[in-house]
């Protein structure tokens, strides 16, 4: 057995095969640890698309962290096990919280049904009292007439008109009670309805900005805070449409940056995750507000440029191109170069979403072939 106290020097040289076992087993490390960083990394992808508490959160960045560090497959296996329970607990959450603000929304809906209910048996009860009122004072002139009429002495039928007009103020009295009483009761009403229209008001607001800020994050690139490929595949609809309306130039742009996977394999996923980042900020600055940039996967880019034509986007795009190629990036002391390729094309009649996109992909992988940092339009 060998002493692990003895001096490397005076060990017994290890054979060829225990070296070989030894590289095989550094390698190995090595190679979980990356597989460790790149899971870690696509759980935070993932934890950025739900909304967690504070509490969850912390403690799922915690379970990130030690993902990102570690090579022990049962502490990978038992971390996403974590976290995708803390996942599907923030989902579930969110449903809950949907389905209470509807439960709230059908309670109040009701209220509402209830008030507009008693208004209509109010303003019935009015028109009830309305007819009732005069029907009394019809009745009371007609007795007043026929008083006056079989009337033989003044002062008996000063009298009866007299007990006819009391009885006819008497019934307007009543009648203006009455109206009082609905009045008050209405105020009452319509304050309380105003009360509950402006929490429902406050939570429909309340749950709409939750609803736009789900949305936003669902629709955005957590690496490079870029709009996603489903955004982009929604704001390409809306200016197919848009184009197809007004018939205003139109051109998509596709963008791969260069070797990214020499990137990748050399200096590791961090530096290729930075270049991204500085490409994607790059690109994002440089553009119009107008144009729209998404990141499609992967090293790719997307570009929309409304109401620009082929060859002036094409201008633009090799502005770009030269920028980023400038940029100083160092990766472990060392310079390295990025460049990228792109392909552009512009929207004609008689195309589809899918047959652009096509020939502009055409056009990127012609640029690469062209020997690469090139544009290329089709």
């Amino acid at each position: 057995m060998l002493d692990e106290s003895q001096p490397r020097s005076s060990r017994p040289p290890e054979t060829p095969k225990e070296q070989a076992d030894e590289g095989l087993e550094l390698a190995a490390d090595s190679q979980h640890l990356r597989i460790a960083r790149r899971v870690g990394q696509l759980v935070g992808q993932l934890l950025h698309q739900v909304s967690l508490e504070p509490k969850v959160e912390a403690h799922a960045r915690g379970l990130q962290k030690t993902l990102l560090g570690s090579n022990d497959w049962s502490v990978l296996r038992e971390g996403l096990d974590q976290v995708a329970s803390l996942v599907i607990e923030a989902v579930t959450r969110s449903q809950r919280e949907f389905e209470a603000f509807l439960k709230r929304l059908d309670e109040r809906l009701e209220t509402l049904r209830q008030h507009f209910s008693e208004q209509t048996q109010m303003h019935e009860s009015r028109q009830d009292d309305t007819a009732t009122l005069d029907r009394e004072i019809r009745d009371e002139l007609d007795r007043v007439g026929r008083d006056i009429a079989n009337s033989q002495d003044l002062g008996t039928l000063k009298q009866s008109v007299s007990q006819r007009l009391e009885f006819i103020g008497n019934a307007m009295e009543r009648f203006r009670n009455r109206e009082l009483e609905r009045e008050e009761m209405l105020a009452g009403q319509l304050e309380a309805m105003q009360e509950k229209v402006a929490a429902m008001e406050a939570h429909s607001d309340q749950m709409q900005a939750q609803v736009r800020k789900e949305r936003e994050r669902a629709m955005t690139d957590l690496l490079t805070q870029l709009p996603n490929r489903e955004a982009w595949q929604e704001r390409l609809m809306f200016e197919f449409n848009r184009w197809q309306r007004y018939q205003k130039p139109l051109t998509i742009c596709v963008i791969d940056i260069d070797l990214f996977k020499r990137v990748n394999d050399s200096y590791g996923h961090k530096a290729g995750d930075r270049v991204l980042q500085l490409v994607a900020r790059e690109l994002r600055t440089r553009l119009r507000e107008t144009d729209f940039i998404a990141r499609y996967g992967g090293e790719e880019f997307v570009l929309l440029l409304p109401e620009t034509e082929v060859e002036t986007a094409r201008t633009v795009v090799d502005q770009l191109r030269e920028r980023v190629a400038g940029l100083p990036f160092h990766f472990g002391g060392e310079p390295v170069s990025v460049t990228f390729s792109a392909g552009l094309t512009e929207f004609r009649d008689g195309d589809a979403v899918e047959s652009v996109f096509d020939r502009a992909d055409r056009a990127l992988y012609q640029a690469k072939d062209a020997g690469r940092n090139q544009t290329t339009s089709a």
